[in-house]
């Protein structure tokens, strides 16, 4: 007999068919889900868990990561923030995971931190944040407030605004964005008198003193705007004082920074015509890339109705960077994916790309959009290109000498340019 003769082609396809049924048995590459799914913060985070459900099964379709199935395991901290600490030692420790994507609150970040430096595992947080912030185990997809915050003051300046109200809920988040705007708005020329700042808790439900205060400020004679860093299911109550009390759009304009169309899809938008909100993506984004996203969301939960949001494109792009560092590195090491990230880019949403910086934060655009009457944004200012986010405020006196670089030979979150030391520690010499 013969010897049979395999062709190049057909060994190499039966190689790669043997290949692929291996990798079939491999163990799965687990991927933590760390958001809230009951509590005041539920209304913003469970639609981010949906997300990164169907963000992982498009993964899967394509072959998984290193040939390698991708298992989500979800964890609900239940609006906790100790709880949210909690349940990362469960996902990191216990389940081995990855990577965790989650957390919104900044109140919730602070919480795993100390988590993920001692497990020296990783977070992608895609949230909006006030910066103050860069950790070696953290890779922050939301806005910095030169990526958000401070753009959308500009715009109301450029728009005649005069009286500020800084409202916000009582945690690290507003406190420090509005301590930041507080002295970008002195610094431009903005009275004491002229800002108004003002703080409730989670929650919050009875608004009618609180909005009376803001009519009465709003009623010096000087345009007035509200700047809210409000979060959770407050909001709700908040728009609707401000329609019981005859307040709009046109009167006294509300710029918010954790409201998109996930919290609008539970409030009656109709008197909220014309507020805003400040974000890097809206779902009224008109690119080819987003209008495949909402057909995809749309297909995976099975509603036309259910909407996108700004943390939905950061998860987003956090995971696809996620899943490229980890095809650079060969590997799922966090040390080695922490190493790869740095440099790496991914298409956004709007038709631009994101980068991930030495900093750990990413290059995003800015948008403000207005609210509509089908509670969506009608997009009415953006950025030229995008902008890479800042870690430390140049309006903070402390922060304004550093820098965060997690590359060598700095290697550091918190570098003073001034004194040339890590966090107080001695000078860099290498």
């Amino acid at each position: 007999m013969k010897p049979v003769l395999l062709s190049a082609t057909l060994i190499a396809t039966l190689w790669t068919s043997t290949a692929f049924a291996q990798n079939d048995t491999a163990e799965p590459i687990r991927i933590g889900v760390l958001h809230s799914l009951s509590g005041t913060m539920a209304i913003s985070e469970t639609t981010l868990k949906d997300a990164m459900l169907m963000l992982i099964e498009q993964q899967n379709a394509k072959g998984g990561v290193l040939g390698r199935k991708l298992e989500p395991v979800v964890v609900d901290p239940a609006s906790d923030w100790p709880l949210f600490a909690e349940k990362a030692r469960e996902l990191v420790a216990g389940d081995k995971v990855a990577a965790v994507f989650g957390c919104w609150t900044s109140v919730s970040r602070k919480s795993v931190l100390p988590v993920f430096r001692e497990l020296d595992s990783i977070l992608f947080y895609p949230v909006q944040y006030e910066g103050e912030e860069s950790e070696r185990n953290v890779f922050y997809t939301g806005a910095a407030p030169n990526q958000q915050a401070i753009p959308a003051v500009e715009y109301l300046m450029d728009q005649g605004v005069e009286r500020w109200v800084l409202a916000g809920t009582d945690y690290v988040y507003p406190r420090t964005t509005n301590k930041i705007l507080e002295q970008f708005l002195k610094d431009k020329g903005v009275a004491p008198e002229d800002i108004m700042v003002n703080y409730t808790p989670f929650g919050q439900s009875d608004w009618q003193t609180i909005v009376s205060d803001i009519k009465a400020f709003g009623g010096a004679g000087k345009k007035t705007a509200v700047v809210s860093t409000i979060n959770g299911d407050a909001n709700v109550p908040f728009y609707k004082e401000l329609a019981n009390q005859g307040i709009t759009a046109d009167d006294i304009p509300v710029v918010a920074f954790s409201v998109g169309e996930e919290e609008l899809a539970g409030i009656d938008t109709a008197p909220l015509v014309g507020h805003m909100a400040a974000w890097n993506y809206f779902q009224s984004v008109d690119a080819p890339a987003n209008y495949d996203f909402i057909d995809a969301w749309h297909a995976y939960t099975g509603k036309k109705d259910r909407v996108t949001n700004d943390p939905m494109e950061a998860h987003y792009i956090g995971f696809n960077m996620w899943v490229k560092a980890v095809e650079k590195a060969g590997s799922t090491d966090p040390d080695k994916v922490i190493d790869a990230m740095v440099g790496i880019e991914v298409p956004n949403l709007s038709g631009g790309t994101a980068i991930m910086g030495k900093d750990h934060h990413i290059t995003k655009p800015v948008m403000v959009g207005e609210i509509n009457e089908d509670g969506q944004f009608d997009i009415v200012w953006e950025s030229e290109g995008e902008i890479a986010g800042d870690a430390w405020s140049d309006y903070l006196p402390e922060s304004a000498p550093l820098i965060a670089d997690w590359t060598a030979p700095v290697n550091c979150g918190n570098f003073n340019t001034l004194t040339s030391t890590c966090g107080g520690a001695a000078p860099v010499t290498n």
